[in-house]
């Protein structure tokens, strides 16, 4: 088991590295290209399109066949995307490139999550969360400093060392990857697969939609703060420096922060005060000046808290899911992940051409909402069992 875990706490790593080489350069390559700015996030929102409508549809899949080709089929296919990307300079073929990488590489979320699951135990199983979540943030940081280094000498080309690297990847997974014991797959009608992924709790629904509106507001966070970054006169190394920093901060709190807080068994309640924390850093952020001072200060204290709520609110999803449903659900929870990631920049884009600062108010009023609903959803699970009184602990999606 541990040797399994190992492997796999690799594959996060090294996922997080490849595919963000290409982060820091893309608003570079969006302008040399003399492209709108606002494809920026036209490009992320149609990647995260593909995730929405491959997340589901690798989910089912990872439930009834073996997960080794899926996700190495997926992940050739993103390299292809990539290169695509990196070819073409037609907007609507690049579009549609987008789609290509974002379907593709829900393989290998969706799948990878599951697999996570599958080989954690329930007392383990906030920890390995977390530690996966760490070291994609700690690839991710490597992945940034990489593609900045590169972006002072080449642009794009960048994707094309992104493609082969992923390709390597995809070789690794196939020569290491294990795959599931037999007596867990899914041996139900593939449309009744289909059906029962997409029947969900009401109280699980409404947590659902919550979790799209935090995702609205990390994104936008995540990918217009780089653009914001680079628009106030900063080079794409001095952002991948800071992404470095951050990641190093969210890498030491899902090391060591999130297993202790996992054991106070107030997982709900932590989520949800998470989102109001979130969503009043982010507007004394943007008071402050100069930008880089907040970056390195109180934004810290955000990403922090961001860092907590990833392997929390997977935790608390994978509750509600069996060996044969573990891929299935945790497609159904990418999707509604990914519709935050989809929304977020196109209605992002717009306000970003009106007033920058708009977009990370936009991002503080859906943490303030997502707070609403993550309340409404646990205020409706106590009612539902009897248990509506502010000392009950939160329920396990079991008991729903």
């Amino acid at each position: 088991m541990k040797k399994t875990l190992y492997v796999i706490f690799s594959y996060y790593f090294i996922q997080g590295m490849v595919h963000n080489l290409g982060h820091p350069i893309t608003p570079t390559y969006v302008n040399d290209l003399g492209l709108n700015p606002r494809m920026f996030g036209f490009f992320f929102s149609f990647m995260a399109l593909g995730i929405v409508v491959g997340s589901l549809f690798w989910g089912v899949l990872g439930d009834r066949y073996k997960n080794r080709p899926l996700i190495f089929f997926g992940l050739f296919s993103y390299s292809i995307a990539q290169v695509g990307f990196g070819t073409f300079s037609d907007p609507i073929v690049m579009t549609m490139f987008r789609f290509l990488a974002g379907f593709s590489v829900s393989s290998s979320i969706t799948l990878l999550l599951a697999y996570t699951i599958y080989h954690s135990p329930d007392e383990d199983r906030v920890k390995n969360i977390a530690i996966t979540a760490a070291l994609i943030a700690l690839g991710t940081t490597f992945g940034y400093q990489i593609g900045g280094l590169l972006g002072n000498r080449i642009i794009r080309e960048v994707f094309y060392v992104q493609a082969l690297a992923n390709l390597v990847y995809a070789l690794y997974v196939g020569v290491t990857y294990k795959e599931f014991d037999g007596k867990h797959v899914n041996r139900a009608k593939l449309t009744d697969q289909f059906k029962t992924a997409l029947t969900l709790k009401p109280s699980l629904l409404i947590f659902l939609v919550g979790l799209s509106l935090a995702t609205i507001a990390a994104t936008n966070l995540s990918k217009y703060l780089d653009v914001y970054i680079i628009d106030s006169g900063y080079t794409p190394a001095q952002l991948g420096t800071f992404v470095l920093v951050t990641g190093i901060v969210g890498i030491l709190t899902n090391f060591f922060l999130v297993p202790q807080v996992a054991k106070l068994n107030k997982n709900m309640w932590i989520m949800r005060y998470l989102q109001v924390a979130s969503a009043l850093i982010i507007v004394v952020v943007f008071q402050i000046t100069p930008l880089m001072l907040a970056l390195y200060t109180l934004f810290l204290v955000y990403v922090m808290a961001k860092s907590m709520f990833e392997p929390l609110e997977k935790n608390y999803i994978s509750l509600s899911a069996t060996p044969q449903t573990y891929a299935s659900l945790m497609g159904v929870r990418q999707m509604f992940f990914s519709i935050g990631m989809v929304l977020g920049p196109l209605i992002s884009g717009f306000l970003y051409e009106v007033n920058p600062l708009f977009v990370f108010y936009f991002s503080s009023v859906m943490f303030a909402l997502a707070f609403v609903l993550l309340t409404w959803s646990d205020r409706h699970t106590l009612k539902q069992n009897g248990r509506l009184s502010p000392k009950s602990p939160p329920l396990s999606l079991d008991e729903m």
